[in-house]
């Protein structure tokens, strides 16, 4: 009698799964990382508005920020105080004159500071300036 005896096959990693795996890990990442915007890291309260709507303007906007705390930000750049907006405003309107400047305020930001603020904007030449607000919960 003869017994056949089985070879033992040497154990394999197939790895072509894997690849696809990969593939579609490395187009997420590529497709979720052009979608990223730059966005201040700062934490503003909106205040509300029955008439909010989407603005319609083909080029980003340089976002002037005013913390609760009352301190001024263009761009991600901090600014000593109203006094330095105007000038700063007006540097940037002579570097890029076409970009449109857009106000993001606290809710918790006093009227007389904001009043100068305008005002600063108002020196710098600034006469269209939409505000970041939020709709108004209707429940």
């Amino acid at each position: 009698m003869r017994f056949y005896v089985k070879r033992r096959k040497t154990p394999q990693i197939i790895i072509v799964s894997l690849i696809d795996i990969f593939a579609i890990l490395l187009i997420f990442f590529i497709v979720t990382t052009t979608f990223k915007t730059a966005q201040s890291q700062l934490s503003i309260n909106l205040p509300e508005a029955k008439t909010a709507n989407q603005g319609s303007s083909t080029q980003e906007p340089l976002v002037l920020a005013i913390t609760p705390d009352e301190k001024l930000y263009l761009g991600d750049k901090q600014l000593a105080g109203v006094d330095d907006l105007a000038a700063q405003l007006k540097e940037h309107q002579e570097k890029s004159p076409n970009q449109p400047v857009a106000m993001s305020a606290s809710k918790e930001v006093s009227f007389g500071f904001l009043v100068q603020v305008l005002d600063a904007l108002k020196q710098a030449g600034i006469k269209n300036l939409p505000a970041f607000t939020q709709p108004k919960d209707t429940k």
